[in-house]
């Protein structure tokens, strides 16, 4: 697949080379796995001479012999000696950057908390004493999210602050999506497309994967995710259970339970039976995988909560594939696509709700968006849109089939929030899958 999108992404690691002509720069880039953090800055420096170092699950020794070669063929620095410890080679290379600019790439960052700890607080002193003076552009990533971020963020980790600058990597957008689909096939329907946002979630690895085996259509995907050999199959239990570690099992079910929509935490621990409030607090804070959203409007402090995956696959990935497991294990890959089917108009609801939600975000309208719902689950309204300079509101119903839409419902179940907004002007919006 060609590389689409992340142009501002791109621009900003532009100017981050400009900047390491005059001092070093360190930028962490940071994303799910699968996201493209390494073709995103492979493709930054394609015109640039840059060495890249994996950092594989190896003797540290190993690692060096690999990373010397490259020093001697792509920068043409003599080495003297072997070089067994990372830190030696570290320096060698800061202190090159002292004659000449040095784009430099540690992928795998995390992998040396592994191999020898000491890494990066041998690392922290070389950098210190040597930034000033030195024309280093290191961009450092890594695949396992909450070990990137205690690297770089907690306090007491001796790369804290250290940082120039951060990249963030998103999914593509649905604008992405849509022109991504549209490149590659022209007669999509929009059950095509709202799968294609279900199944991939943005995530360019999945679009990569469908793109290339042009299977583009909700069908062709279905039959590419449930197959023999299928990597989608064991996908959530590969990119999570080293973050999880010891403890991915409790994770696990309490994310297939909000897949099923076992939103609220007093639901999830009736059936787990045990208190969950730690493991939601790490899902959401450490892990980025679970968001939780109170209604607009609700009161400081206010207990009225659910809790949703972010993530479009992972919330697929638990819903019908770990949930079944058994048939998973045994090659039944005809029941686990008769399971979707029948269950797909269903599920998808949810999403057609968030892909809207998106679509009004990149419109850059509103200062608020959100959804609203009364104790017990009552009057509850899909979309809440709201531009507090204009002082308009926006109601919607989200409804999959446009016949189950009613505007005059929608109308009464907003009775409350409308004495919320006064003097506002109102209106009031049905999206169907029509509408995307």
């Amino acid at each position: 697949m060609k590389f689409y999108n992340r142009k501002e992404e791109l621009q900003y690691l532009s100017e981050i080379i400009e900047k390491s002509n005059l001092n070093s720069q360190m930028t962490i880039v940071v994303g799910r796995r699968r996201i493209g953090k390494t073709r995103l800055i492979l493709k930054a420096l394609e015109k640039e001479i840059f060495l890249y170092f994996f950092v594989a699950k190896k003797e540290e020794k190993l690692l060096c012999e690999e990373f010397v070669l490259q020093i001697k063929e792509k920068l043409n620095i003599p080495v003297f000696g072997g070089i067994s410890k990372f830190k030696d080679l570290f320096a060698l290379l800061m202190a090159a950057s002292k004659g000449q600019r040095i784009n430099l790439v540690i992928d795998e960052f995390q992998e040396f908390s592994t191999i020898n700890n000491s890494v990066y607080s041998d690392m922290q002193n070389i950098w210190d004493v040597n930034k000033n003076q030195s024309r280093m552009n290191l961009i450092v990533s890594g695949s396992v999210y909450f070990i990137m971020k205690k690297i770089f963020e907690n306090s007491k980790e001796p790369l804290f602050g250290r940082a120039n600058e951060r990249i963030s990597l998103k999914p593509f957008d649905i604008n992405a999506l849509k022109c991504i689909l549209k490149e590659n096939n022209n007669s999509f329907t929009n059950k095509d497309l709202l799968a294609f946002y279900i199944f991939t979630g943005g995530v360019p690895k999945y679009v990569e994967t469908f793109v290339d085996k042009k299977t583009l259509t909700y069908e062709e995907m279905l039959n590419e995710i449930f197959k023999n050999n299928s990597y989608f199959i064991d996908e959530g239990k590969n990119i999570l259970i080293e973050e999880f570690g010891k403890e991915y099992s409790t994770y696990f079910s309490i994310l297939a339970l909000i897949a099923s929509s076992k939103t609220s935490r007093v639901e999830i621990e009736s059936i787990l039976e045990k208190n969950i409030g730690g493991y939601l607090d790490r899902l959401e804070n450490d892990y980025s995988l679970i968001k939780k959203v109170k209604p607009v409007f609700a009161k400081q402090g206010s207990r009225i909560n659910k809790y949703y995956i972010e993530d479009n696959f992972l919330n697929f990935w638990f819903r019908f594939i770990y949930k079944n497991r058994s048939a998973v294990e045994i090659g039944n890959f005809d029941y686990l696509k008769a399971i979707v089917n029948r269950d797909f108009e269903t599920f998808s609801g949810k999403f057609l709700e968030k892909y809207f939600v998106d679509k009004l975000s990149i419109s850059k309208q509103f200062s608020l968006i959100g959804n609203y719902w009364e104790k017990g689950n009552k009057n509850e309204v899909d979309i809440i849109a709201i531009n507090q300079i204009e002082m308009k509101a926006m109601f919607a119903e989200v409804k999959i089939n446009k016949e189950k839409n009613s505007i005059q419902k929608l109308k009464n179940k907003s009775e409350k929030l409308i004495m919320k907004l006064q003097n506002y002007s109102f209106e009031y919006k049905a999206f169907s899958i029509d509408d995307m």
